[in-house]
């Protein structure tokens, strides 16, 4: 059952800072950073902090997204590739799990179109489904397949979803996710304009996400944090898996409406950005 219960959540009053993590498969910043490529990423990262991070190897989704969702190495999560066939990640709770564990009064949200990140029929899902706290109204999991219906749909019905749980107020730490990039990497390869336009598109989901949380910390005078990154980078024909710099290289981008940024490292490690974010909540 994947929308089980009271998917309603009401508004609570809630003192911690709030925190949306946005997931955007495949990424390289140095073609983001072109002019009028990844525009609201680029402000963003004017605007707050940008960071490096290099992936493990292999540098495959699963494996990677693993190590940032849960704060595990690929030793620990034991995920190789995408089948998660050995994987441990039901021993490895991912950080909304975990952010639920430390206060259990906090609701959470996931919303993506790759199966393996969040649809517990599937072949993961690395993202616990805490049914429990679904019914209860506490965690929200939305599911779509873009390896069905294609990313670029999925990516902006997910995109829509997750603007109404902030414009709502609905949850209190949440992760969205948007894979069209990545899938044009590999169709196209990086060094045309498919490429590039799939970046604009998904830069658009982002600048309306910004606009969501800006506009609650204005009217409501929340407190978010906004926290952009991406899981691997893309030789230039398209694809990834190995141990080339290009495939490894990977950056962190934290934005808060306020102007008031974490002190984190300039190069931060995969597993340790999850611990950061907690930290951020406990602020």
């Amino acid at each position: 059952m994947r929308n089980p219960g009271n998917t309603a959540t009401p508004e609570s009053v809630d003192s911690h800072r709030r925190i949306l993590l946005i997931g955007l498969d495949g990424v390289r910043w140095d073609i983001a950073a072109e002019p009028e490529v990844g525009s609201t990423l680029q402000k963003l990262a004017d605007e707050g902090s940008w960071h490096s991070m290099q992936m493990e190897v292999p540098t495959i989704s699963a494996p990677g997204w693993a190590s940032i969702l849960t704060g595990s190495t690929h030793e620990q999560h034991g995920l190789r590739d995408n089948t998660c066939v050995g994987g441990r990640t039901w021993s490895r709770p991912d950080f909304l799990s975990q952010a639920f564990y430390q206060d259990q009064s906090t609701r959470t949200f996931a919303a993506a179109g790759w199966p393996v990140l969040v649809d517990p029929s599937g072949l993961g899902p690395i993202i616990h489904p805490r049914i429990e706290q679904q019914y209860a109204g506490l965690h929200r999991v939305i599911v779509r397949d873009g390896e069905t219906y294609g990313y670029e749909r999925t990516d902006a019905e997910i995109t829509d979803f997750t603007l109404a749980a902030i414009h709502g107020g609905s949850f209190d730490v949440g992760f969205t996710y948007c894979c069209s990039v990545d899938d044009a990497g590999h169709v196209y390869g990086l060094t045309g304009d498919e490429y590039r336009d799939a970046i604009r598109s998904v830069d658009q989901h982002v600048e309306r996400l910004v606009d969501a949380v800006t506009k609650r910390a204005t009217e409501r005078g929340e407190d978010w944090l906004v926290v952009v990154t991406t899981d691997h980078g893309h030789i230039d024909e398209g694809g990834h898996g190995g141990s080339s710099e290009r495939e490894r290289e990977s950056w962190v981008v934290a934005w808060s409406p306020a102007g008031d940024l974490p002190a984190w490292p300039s190069q931060i490690e995969p597993h340790r950005l999850a611990s950061h974010i907690l930290a951020e909540r406990k602020s």
